[in-house]
């Protein structure tokens, strides 16, 4: 008997591509677990029940017939809730678009959609994905399925935990300064900020246009070389799409890691935080031993300090997302939550000279970082720096939401992902962040894979059905 819940999006495309299970078996199973879990977990802010029974029932009599379109056919997905589907609303977590229905599917929707895939409902988001846990939409915030009473991470919460809760198989998110990468490691689970471009931002609501990318967040890493697969092309839809060549991201799973050449970042948590939980740094050291008996040359390497790219990363992406949000926020300012206004009014304050600055000097930052990594085929590095926080606890959550090396990514424009690398002693899920200077998401998956594939990480679950 399979474990439908917590197959992974690859196990259940094989099953499924041998006829194994059914689309109709697997999305009507995770459906039923839907209904009786995220009462409690809130990862979803809507449900798209009879649309799903429905292209689940198409896509099993496809199979059957022979028709079968690749490794994402008959596969339930869902969306974060700024990310457009045709006839479901896109709330932005926010009241105010609580009835707010898209007219069309998003470039990535309408990929997912082409490719088989069964969309199931959006998911929780901070609203407007600008940061910060809200208390005060007509959603509930969230919850960690390792501690119900701790927070996700976000702003991609509701994805993070509908994978880690064994909802989902496969979900998208979006990642201004971490928000795939946040709630990844927060829930356990594997989440990538692709190269810029790489994925169509065509009917996402934006929040920086510098700085926005969407994502695949999956429980493996071979999970997301498939939705990378399925997800990367050039858009003419979108201004900001870039037109990259075509790579067999899967293929790269094939390749080996012995005398690849990996930098580790030691600094962001060793001497650029105060007080990080050394339940972090001591899976991160254990994490670069792995690598090391994996035949990986893993050397320390030094760039800029943390505060240097959240400065420039702050200046920039608070004012463009002010500018996106200046005309809601002069009309209808009560139209957001408290959290979300105060963010985004930082904006107003800073001048376009401050913000010319802080873009001549992202462009430093970009070159001295290219400089330092040269030589290396990737990078690894600490996520967060501290544990989830306490839903309670305002105060933790706001302290440990900027504690991060996350943005420093999004500022040097460079992929990056978030892969599992241990456990507290109380369960809590750690992670690590593994990228490349290059646009090279290929690299990224060849390492992620080996090291997933040698420590097994990835077949822990949380206690939701002990």
């Amino acid at each position: 008997m399979h474990d439908l819940p917590y197959l992974t999006l690859s196990e259940a495309s094989e099953l499924i591509a041998d006829r194994s299970i059914s689309p109709l078996e697997y999305t009507s199973t995770l459906l039923d677990r839907i209904n009786e879990l995220d009462p409690s977990l809130h990862a979803f802010t809507n449900t798209r029940a009879e649309g799903a029974l429905r292209d689940a029932r198409r896509a099993t009599d496809e199979i059957r017939d022979g028709y079968w379109k690749g490794p994402f056919h008959g596969i339930p997905y869902g969306l974060k809730d700024i990310i457009d589907f045709e006839g479901l609303p896109t709330t932005a977590g926010s009241a105010s678009l609580e009835n707010s229905i898209a007219g069309q599917h998003s470039t990535v929707a309408r990929k997912l959609n082409d490719a088989g895939g069964i969309c199931m409902g959006k998911l929780a988001t901070h609203e407007f994905a600008a940061g910060g846990t809200p208390l005060d939409q007509p959603w509930p915030p969230a919850k960690n399925p390792w501690n119900l009473s701790h927070d996700p991470g976000g702003s991609s919460s509701g994805s993070a935990v509908a994978l880690s809760a064994g909802l989902l198989p496969a979900t998208i998110g979006t990642d201004t300064g971490g928000s795939i990468r946040g709630p990844a490691t927060s829930c356990g689970i594997v989440g990538m900020k692709p190269a810029f471009g790489r994925i169509s931002r065509n009917g996402v609501l934006p929040l920086s246009h510098t700085f926005d990318h969407v994502g695949p967040m999956a429980r493996s890493v071979k999970d997301v070389a498939i939705l990378l697969q399925v997800l990367s092309g050039h858009d003419a839809a979108d201004a900001h799409s870039v037109a990259y060549g075509a790579i067999d991201y899967t293929g790269a799973l094939r390749g080996g890691v012995e005398n690849l050449r990996v930098g580790f970042i030691r600094h962001f948590h060793d001497t650029d935080t105060d007080d990080v939980d050394p339940a972090i740094a001591t899976s991160i050291e254990a994490a670069s031993r792995t690598l090391s008996r994996l035949g990986v040359a893993v050397e320390d390497i030094s760039v800029e300090p943390l505060a240097a790219y959240a400065s420039v990363y702050d200046t920039i992406m608070l004012s463009e997302a002010y500018r996106i949000h200046r005309r809601r926020l002069t009309e209808d300012p009560s139209g957001y939550g408290e959290l979300t206004r105060a963010r985004l009014l930082k904006g107003a304050t800073i001048t376009e000279a401050e913000y010319s600055a802080a873009v001549q000097l992202r462009q430093n930052l970009i070159q001295k970082f290219t400089t330092a990594t040269s030589g290396f085929d990737a990078i690894i590095c600490a996520s967060s720096m501290d544990t989830p926080a306490p839903l309670n606890d305002r105060k933790r959550l706001v302290h440990t939401y900027s504690r991060q090396a996350r943005k420093v990514f999004n500022v040097v424009n460079a992929p990056a992902m978030s892969i599992p690398v241990g456990f507290t002693d109380s369960g809590m899920p750690l992670g690590m962040q593994i990228a490349t200077a290059s646009s090279n998401e290929s690299a990224i998956l060849t390492l992620g894979h080996a090291y997933e594939q040698e420590t097994g990480w990835l077949r822990r679950t949380p206690p939701l059905d002990h």
